[in-house]
């Protein structure tokens, strides 16, 4: 993780583009231990970590994009999203009366309407990359039902992971393979060579974190950025601050 550092230092220094990562996966795929690893050792001034639950009233008064727009990282800045637009061709899919609280009529509601879907993100991410500016990796954490299974009851059984369980990770098993396949609609449909997917197998934590983090340093380093060119005459600086040697301000 030396490396990373090194390169979020150079991207914060450097101050004119941002990198953006998504994590998606089901639930107890690993996307809060995932982050909390990749981004130790970075220096927390320059990192946004943002986690999206529930949509608010005031989010629902709003295209959906809304909410994650507004928590884009700042040039110099990595911005981190733990679940993201991602959302709403996922889990409305699966639930698709989720989308009355839009105000859409469930009823006509049809394939034609999640490809549109599809290429409002893809507009929405090549926005964001034709600036220059940012740069984005989406990562699906894929779990299999069995260690989800198995990590659900852990949560059960460890008092301190009590508070992560709840009834609803019970009934969302019931939708399996309506996630899995929302999901493979959506990876296919909005991976792009701007802004790629990379589906990372997850029952293996260990495995999972040393992809992961060997993606992002790859891609830094494709980013290569750069300490910015000092704007003084550094001998001039020196000098003038080594004359302030013993001498107070009277």
């Amino acid at each position: 993780m030396g490396r990373f550092a090194e390169l979020q230092h150079r991207l914060f220094a450097e101050n004119s583009r941002a990198l953006l990562i998504v994590f998606q996966g089901m639930d107890a795929s690993g996307k809060d231990s995932m982050i909390r690893h990749v981004t130790t050792g970075l220096n927390p001034a320059g990192v946004r970590v943002h986690a999206y639950g529930v949509p608010t009233q005031d989010d629902l008064d709003q295209s959906y994009f809304q909410r994650h727009w507004r928590d884009l990282p700042s040039q110099g800045y990595i911005g981190v999203h733990n679940r993201s637009h991602y959302e709403e061709v996922v889990v409305t899919r699966v639930h698709p009366s989720l989308l009355k609280l839009r105000g859409f009529d469930v009823a006509h509601i049809d394939d034609s309407f999640w490809q549109d879907r599809f290429e409002d993100i893809k507009s929405f991410e090549r926005h964001l990359t034709r600036q220059g500016h940012t740069t984005i990796l989406k990562f699906f954490l894929h779990v299999s039902r069995e260690e989800q299974l198995k990590r659900l009851v852990q949560r059960l059984d460890d008092p301190e992971k009590n508070w992560k369980f709840e009834m609803s990770d019970v009934r969302e098993r019931l939708y399996w393979d309506d996630y899995q396949f929302a999901y493979e609609q959506a990876i296919a449909a909005t991976s792009t060579e701007a802004a790629p997917w990379f589906v990372i197998p997850a029952d293996q934590k260990r495995f999972a974190r040393l992809a992961v983090a060997e993606i992002v340093v790859d891609r830094l380093e494709q980013m290569d950025p750069r300490f910015p060119d000092a704007e003084l005459n550094l001998e001039k600086a020196r000098h003038a601050l080594l004359r302030t040697a013993g001498r107070q301000k009277t």
